[in-house]
């Protein structure tokens, strides 16, 4: 993927535009080539006799003999980066045992630029290049040192409270590699205030949990029990430990 994907960006022939992929969005030729690898390597496994689904953002969801388990990807996230030649876009996968974001058994996510490895496997934890991830502590006691947010211009006055508590704010442009910032203790909280897709969070979700933190939309709901989709869509607030989410949750509900 890094051999492919990397010489692309920046380029103009990385930013040669496509069809509309399943997700929405244009397709452009760095993610045909990025999705076409992810697939190629899947579809080897199915010749060897497994049987799975896929769902992919440019694709949408094919079936490779079974409906479960599910295997999510975006081949590209944080694709604007990518194609504008910004070095902090990724490779997400997740593996789903059922139809809901609780069933999520593993999650990687690689950086493409610099090759960094975020993995997390349900009950065994999260790592970090294969070092176990243990969170850095919290800087500031009531305050919220370094905030991220979900990189649309609508988010930033969705969380204009949030960003008034906050010393720094911080906005990447990769869902994934942000929630595993997150996971790290990087990012205090990261947040995207205006309903995102799930489908993006599948990774990050099971990095922030394994790593000991809390990961709940706007109002304190879990978020286990919804669907994977590409249409399903929430609101996100995640931090590495119960105590920075509670104080950045209670900026909403106050």
């Amino acid at each position: 993927m890094r051999a492919a994907v990397a010489p692309l960006s920046g380029t103009v022939a990385g930013r040669k535009p496509l069809e509309m992929g399943a997700g929405g969005d244009r397709t452009m030729e760095l993610d045909r080539v990025a999705e076409s690898i992810v697939l190629d390597e899947l579809q080897a496994l199915a010749d060897r006799g497994e049987r799975f689904s896929v769902l992919s953002e440019e694709v949408g969801l094919r079936s490779l003999g079974a409906p479960h388990p599910l295997v999510v990807v975006d081949p590209v996230d944080g694709s604007l980066n990518a194609k504008q030649g910004i070095p902090f876009f990724n490779v997400m996968l997740a593996l789903l045992e059922g139809p809901t974001i609780g069933t999520t058994v593993a999650g990687s996510v690689v950086n493409i630029a610099n090759g960094e490895r975020w993995t997390a496997i349900k009950g065994q934890g999260a790592s970090r290049d294969g070092q176990p991830l243990h969170p850095l502590p919290a800087a500031h006691d009531g305050r919220i040192d370094l905030l991220g947010l979900e990189s649309s211009t609508r988010s930033m006055k969705a969380a204009s409270s949030l960003m008034e508590r906050a010393n720094k704010v911080r906005i990447l442009g990769s869902m994934a590699l942000s929630m595993a910032h997150t996971a790290a203790g990087g990012l205090d909280v990261f947040c995207a205030p205006v309903p995102m897709r799930v489908f993006d969070m599948t990774a990050g979700l099971l990095l922030v949990s394994e790593a000991g933190g809390v990961a709940t939309d706007l109002e304190g709901h879990p978020l286990d029990g919804l669907e994977c989709t590409l249409d399903t869509r929430t609101t996100l607030l995640c931090a590495p430990d119960r105590e920075r989410h509670a104080l950045a949750l209670q900026t909403f509900l106050d």
